[in-house]
């Protein structure tokens, strides 16, 4: 559950994107991969790759949702990975239509219908680059999911979510860490991400060693620090600045 997060619908304070002119927005991954076009870009696949690290969970999710066994989605989402990743792939996207969770969702659906024409699939390994991540993690998590009958579109969408606010708390969990705090960020979280009714602020005043007011102000940090990292994330799936706003209203719906 999400508890007493208000989602921003203005820019953070600090570089949540950066312009190089006005009207200019070329500096999250998503802007720079659509920007490269058919350019041969080692900048744009580096960009392109980081999104598929943080965000392959969902598109492996997806392909079980449509029948496949374990074994069939880790070959399948590997092999898409393969081909995402490949050369000048990257400048098949559409600027107009600006998302890269759509853009990789629609990709996954026409891999997935050319798969099945294919009388044969791509042998793992040779000359092709594999994004690499963990099969056995994956199905558990996938196990751990509510048993619903959302369909896999909409199950992705919120798996999407839920991706991009894990990766805002581990961004958030090495800025706490890097600074010796990790223990008051562990005790925290909660109050903004998950059961917020499993501890008041003078229990986790207690185990801390802090006041109670101490604890507020601190999670008050904390929640802000939360929405400015979570809108820098956003902004860098997304091709336009204007965009940030829209793909946030989704992402609570989803997550509501």
């Amino acid at each position: 559950m999400l508890s007493s997060v208000v989602f921003p619908t203005k820019p953070a304070a600090g570089p949540c994107f950066a312009s190089t002119s006005p009207g200019v927005f070329a500096t999250t991954h998503w802007s720079v991969v659509l920007a490269a076009g058919q350019k041969d870009s080692p900048g744009a696949a580096a960009a392109l790759e980081e999104l598929c690290r943080i965000y392959w969970y969902p598109l492996y999710g997806f392909v079980r949702r449509q029948g496949r066994s374990p074994h069939d989605a880790e070959d399948l989402t590997q092999q898409f990975f393969c081909r995402l990743l490949e050369k000048h792939h990257f400048g098949k996207a559409d600027r107009d239509r600006g998302k890269f969770r759509t853009f990789l969702l629609v990709s996954m659906k026409n891999f997935l219908i050319n798969e099945r024409k294919r009388a044969g699939r791509l042998k793992r390994g040779g000359d092709l680059t594999f994004l690499s991540f963990d099969a056995q993690e994956a199905e558990e998590r996938y196990a751990r999911e509510p048993i619903d009958h959302a369909t896999p579109s909409s199950a992705y969408e919120r798996q999407w979510a839920v991706a991009l606010v894990e990766q805002v708390f581990s961004v958030l969990r090495k800025e706490y860490a890097a600074t010796d705090k990790a223990h008051l960020f562990t005790a925290l979280k909660g109050f903004i991400w998950g059961d917020a009714g499993s501890a008041s602020y003078a229990e986790t005043g207690d185990q801390l060693h802090l006041t109670e007011g101490a604890v507020k102000v601190a999670v008050h940090r904390l929640r802000q620090r939360f929405r400015e990292v979570l809108r820098a994330q956003a902004a860098q799936t997304v091709a336009r600045p204007e965009d940030i706003d829209e793909e946030l209203r989704h992402l609570i719906g989803v997550l509501s």
